[in-house]
């Protein structure tokens, strides 16, 4: 049986706000109604849903409920060669809102009530490529394949499986950028990478340069337009006249080309479209700074403030609404300010209690704040743009220096419009799979997502206790 999502007639989905916790630390409504249970029975019975109308049963104390006519954002954060554990967990007895920042959390003090940090979950695939098993396993839930000296992901990571969902709502299906030279790890799938753009000047003339109107703006029709359509619809007559001629991998990859193509299509057609009316959209002034790397050192928090700047913006303006942002890669050996040899380097080689590797994550943790806060400056209904974000920010292991999986480091900022907890931390206990908080985040996107992962890794349960 086909799956229809939940509509209303604004083309909003329909998820109902909570208004208490069991005790048992399911959240529920007192009429009985749970964004869970809905979410969970629609994904497991496979039912055909029509619009409804506005429901007060579902409104939460007549709150607004979605985000007020405006569009959800996700965001994954992401920095190499995880923490020190013992200086990055929260401090604070167990799991709930009575918690502390910890020394490596300390830069997220201004934007603590609109996070939650996760701990003590487990990335279930087998830990056989130091840092990459770790990351392909948190952001696609499934193992490495490993071939020889090659490998690569067997599935869509995070982002990019929630841009499948909603990215061709905007011009940009998701936007992929590194405060470092790294190559990032977003994925469509095996050997199909997005590679992410460094250079702050590019950025901005991707997004902000001639093709963009902001709201009002008298808009001039590129000529060119027609002619790209003209040849993109040469190019896939050619291409459906010999792809039934090629064996099954070639169509694989071929598949993923057209992918491409159809993308191209889609936004050479919103180029043409006008832009929504957005209050808080302007056109940003171009950066200034100085982005390229001196005697091997990149300056990454300049990178990172003005990539910053422009991802909010293009948010705000609506060009996109799923990006990737890497401060460095796994296995990253970035030159970090201040720090005497490169990160990766430094997890291995510096002596306990690794005071240049414990300064690297705390500036990690800046540069996040960074990102929240630029998401957080720009109002958006009653509250800002963060408020209507998920932003996941996550490492590829515990700690650099035993490439363990176990206690993958977790933050969620933002909560999605109310669909995730804030000011909140949680501490698993039995080193559940961290596939279940990726899974709230995908279904905190409104996404009707029955499981997340495979085999070890596989769920088909979110994380219930930072699901408000």
């Amino acid at each position: 049986m086909s799956r229809r999502r939940l509509y209303l007639p604004d083309g909003r989905f329909l998820l109902p706000r909570v208004s208490r916790s069991t005790p048992q630390g399911t959240s529920v409504r007192e009429d009985g109604l749970s964004r869970r249970s809905l979410l969970c029975g629609m994904a497991k019975t496979g039912a055909v849903f029509v619009a409804l109308p506005w429901l007060e049963a579902l409104s939460g104390r007549g709150q607004a409920w979605a985000c007020e006519g405006l569009p959800k954002r996700f965001g994954l954060f992401f920095w190499g060669n995880g923490v020190l554990p013992e200086k990055f967990q929260p401090i604070g007895e167990g799991s709930g809102e009575d918690w502390q920042l910890s020394e490596q959390l300390t830069p997220l003090a201004a934007i603590k009530h609109k996070i939650t940090v996760v701990g003590g979950m487990s990335v279930k695939v087998p830990n056989e490529e130091p840092h990459d098993s770790g990351v392909a396993g948190l952001l696609t839930g499934s193992a490495l394949h490993i071939q020889g000296d090659d490998h690569t992901v067997t599935a869509p990571t995070i982002d990019q499986v929630i841009a499948a969902e909603i990215g061709d709502q905007t011009l940009y299906r998701s936007i992929q950028t590194s405060a470092t030279d790294g190559k990032g790890r977003s994925y469509n799938g095996p050997d199909s990478r997005n590679p992410p753009e460094h250079d702050p000047y590019a950025l901005y003339e991707r997004l902000f340069g001639d093709t963009f109107r902001a709201p009002g703006e008298e808009g001039i029709v590129d000529p060119k337009l027609g002619l790209r359509r003209s040849v993109l619809d040469s190019v896939m007559t050619d291409i459906g006249v010999i792809q039934g001629q090629l064996g099954s991998e070639d169509q694989a990859r071929l598949e993923r080309h057209l992918d491409g193509i159809r993308e191209l299509e889609t936004r050479l057609a919103r180029l043409e479209e006008d832009p929504p009316n957005l209050e808080s959209c302007s056109r940003p002034d171009l950066p200034t700074g100085l982005y390229e790397a001196v005697e091997g050192r990149v300056p990454i928090p300049e990178r990172n403030q003005a990539i910053a700047e422009l991802t909010a913006m293009a948010l705000a303006c609506d060009q996109t609404r799923v990006f990737a942002h890497f401060i460095s890669d796994p296995v990253g050996n970035a030159l970090f300010p201040g720090a005497s040899a490169g990160h990766h380097n430094l997890t291995h080689n510096e002596p306990e209690p690794q005071p240049e590797v414990n300064a690297i994550v705390i500036q990690c943790m800046e540069a996040l704040a960074v990102f929240l806060g630029a998401l957080d400056a720009i109002p958006e209904g009653e509250g800002t743009l963060l408020d209507n974000c998920v932003v996941m920010a996550a490492s590829d292991v515990s700690k650099g220096r035993t490439h363990s999986i176990d206690d993958i480091p977790l933050i969620f900022a933002g909560g999605g419009c109310g669909a995730l907890k804030t000011n909140f931390h949680y501490r698993s206990t039995g080193q559940e799979n961290a596939s279940k908080a990726v899974l709230s985040a995908i279904r905190a996107m409104d996404i009707l997502k029955p499981d997340f992962g495979t085999e070890g890794a596989w769920t088909d349960e979110g994380l219930s206790a930072i699901e408000a």
